[in-house]
């Protein structure tokens, strides 16, 4: 099974929440791995060492396919869930969400307290920059100078992500192309350069993004 495409955090931000004077903030993180999880809880529990609760959700895996989340004292589904359905709702993999609360004195009741950690956890992700993984392969095409002009026709029409283009006795132009396009991208080009070019596709998938006009390669 190939990769899958997956929104995601890039950076995270801190929102912050006041909802009858008790303070939500909510701090928001890129992860891998559930040790990684761990470290941010242990810094926030050491920043925050003065709040009354921690709560927090984390999705893992493009697939979603590990998620967790604590109330940490707050009444059973009042915290960490609001978070984690915030998360899922997005469709965000790969983030944890750690809402920290300052009492203020007044009781928010069940009803209360889930809409403040999901109000907290979007201001949170509103302070972050949330990206797509795009999965697809590195394509690397030589041809001649005559055919460059119909390349970066193709290449255009099909959206591709140029990283890189060369000049020599030869054009050599590197690109990349979801997955889903890569059969498509190779049977255009071919015949875009007559069959002269020759074309380069790396066997390994990444995952790649546009993030501020940029193109940006991720190993994982």
């Amino acid at each position: 099974m190939g990769k899958t495409s997956y929104d995601t955090v890039y950076t995270g931000g801190v929102g912050e929440i006041v909802e009858k004077k008790s303070r939500f903030i909510a701090q928001v993180f890129p992860v891998k791995t559930e040790e990684e999880v761990m470290q941010y809880l242990e810094a926030a529990r050491k920043k925050y060492w003065d709040a009354r609760h921690n709560c927090y959700a984390f999705i893992l895996g493009a697939d979603g396919g590990i998620s967790r989340c604590s109330d940490d004292g707050e009444p059973s589904g009042t915290a960490g869930r609001p978070i984690l359905e915030v998360l899922a709702k997005k469709g965000l993999k790969d983030v944890l969400v750690i809402v920290t609360r300052y009492f203020g004195g007044t009781l928010l009741g069940t009803g209360g307290l889930v809409r403040a950690y999901s109000q907290a956890a979007q201001a949170g992700l509103l302070e972050s920059c949330i990206i797509t993984k795009q999965a697809g392969y590195r394509i690397t095409v030589d041809t001649d100078y005559n055919g460059i002009g119909k390349l970066q026709y193709v290449l255009a029409q099909l959206e591709a992500s140029v990283l890189d283009t060369s000049y020599t006795d030869k054009v050599q132009m590197v690109f990349l192309v979801p997955s889903a396009l890569a059969d498509q991208a190779r049977k255009e080009v071919t015949e875009a350069t007559s069959g002269q070019a020759v074309i380069t596709q790396e066997k390994e998938e990444v995952y790649f993004a546009e993030i501020e006009k940029e193109v940006v390669v991720f190993d994982s």
